[in-house]
């Protein structure tokens, strides 16, 4: 007896249509038919079936504060200014609210992995970190979370905070967060960060020259660092909107550098399109990361959603699909040879990142499945469908009933 058994759905637009038989969270087989009862059948009609949908970069304690947290300006500097004056006021009940429906949000739409950000400082101390963490737990069965101990404010040029980042490591991240641009010295900040990544064995994910020029980048001296300590594939970068200011002959040899030291890339078009360019006064820049390019060279780039609704990004719903489809056209990605990248960036490539096991649509592989509304791989990111079905671990953990419009002859709309 199968615990949930998929009938028919769609895995790629030049195959045939698979049954899926699901038992003890794993995908047990997939076949063109299978018979085997189940104590769940689901009809998928041709529709598309997509592994769990993966958000690799988002801060869930800042999230859902636009009402009372303003950025004028749309700038990051002010976006970095008014939320470090809100965040003193930040409760554990109001982050732990908050943090909690962007969770159910970003659920709903089909995440079924995370890493988040979850920062604190010396004049917040740990509440906020310590209710993502708590969340963490609370929604294990619902989605898996990767902790980021993120330094916001920086570490040197804030009292305690070298201290703090050791603390927030013994108290279980998954994760060593960075932030070089915002103290000092980059390359001391940098420095610190590997020696505690080394001390715990964990991976290090920086948000790494947010600029929208390239004047005072440090990915380079990030990647030779990698390399020297041997951490090739364990370091990510978030943002890194200044190379798309570099031309090709500066450009290319760090692109190869990236490669050389294995670095991920993760890409945030939401807030990126939202707060760069604000200085041009003509012919204003995208400030999105160079995706098309990066990935010709060999990296490994994410998409992903980075805030909702607040300063730094004042829209979201908690849809990453929603982040795909911008993408399309703010990085050029819906060439014949681009667009199905996106689902790969929002999937497999992240997954990557967050170096999931057993992750994809494979027999014996965990069974994080999400079932969309299309019938066309190839429009799984355009079409923005509903999810219809999310499974985690081998069970149903979100089912959206469809509401179908017909209408008469005379042209009346009746919902049905």
């Amino acid at each position: 007896m199968m615990d949930i058994l998929l009938k028919q759905v769609r895995l790629n637009d030049n195959q045939s249509l698979k049954d899926i038989a699901i038992s003890d969270g794993k995908i047990q087989k997939i076949a063109d038919e299978i018979n085997n009862p189940a104590n769940q059948i689901i009809q998928g009609n041709g529709h598309v079936l997509i592994p769990g949908l993966v958000e690799s970069h988002i801060h869930l304690d800042k999230a859902l504060i636009s009402n009372r947290v303003h950025n004028q300006s749309g700038t990051l500097k002010e976006a970095i200014q008014v939320t470090a004056e809100a965040k003193p006021t930040f409760t554990e009940d109001d982050i732990y609210q908050r943090a909690k429906r962007a969770l159910e949000m970003e659920i709903e739409h089909g995440v079924t992995n995370m890493r988040t950000h979850a920062e604190f400082s010396p004049e917040t101390g740990f509440v906020g970190f310590k209710t993502i963490l708590r969340l963490k737990e609370e929604f294990k069965d619902m989605i898996d979370m990767q902790v980021v101990a993120f330094p916001q404010d920086g570490i040197f040029k804030l009292p305690g905070m070298t201290e703090m980042m050791d603390e927030a490591m013994k108290m279980g991240a998954d994760v060593v967060g960075g932030i070089p641009y915002v103290d000092p010295d980059p390359k001391q900040h940098i420095d610190f960060l590997f020696d505690l990544a080394k001390k715990y064995d964990k991976d290090i994910d920086f948000h790494q020259d947010f600029f929208d020029d390239a004047d005072n980048i440090s990915i380079e001296y990030l990647a030779r660092k990698t390399i020297e300590e041997g951490y090739q594939g364990r370091v990510t970068v978030g943002h890194e909107t200044a190379l798309a200011a570099l031309p090709l002959e500066k450009l290319n040899p760090i692109i190869d550098l990236l490669h050389e030291a294995q670095i991920n890339v993760i890409s945030l078009p939401e807030t990126d399109l939202h707060l760069g360019g604000r200085t041009d006064t003509y012919n204003v820049r995208r400030c999105v990361t160079p995706i098309r390019r990066l990935r010709k060279g060999g990296v490994n780039v994410a998409l992903s959603t980075n805030n909702i609704r607040n300063p730094f990004t004042p829209f979201g719903n908690g849809d990453i699909m929603q982040v795909g489809f911008l993408a399309v056209p703010a990085a050029h990605l819906g060439g014949l040879a681009d667009l199905p990248s996106v689902l790969d960036m929002l999937t497999v490539d992240p997954a990557k990142i967050l170096k999931l096991d057993h992750y994809g649509i494979k027999e014996g592989n965990i069974a994080n499945l999400v079932l969309l509304d299309t019938k066309r791989k190839a429009d799984a990111v355009i079409d923005i469908p509903e999810r219809l079905y999310v499974i985690k671990d081998g069970r149903v953990t979100v089912k959206t009933e469809k509401k179908v419009s017909t209408y008469r002859k005379n042209k009346e709309k009746i919902n049905v």
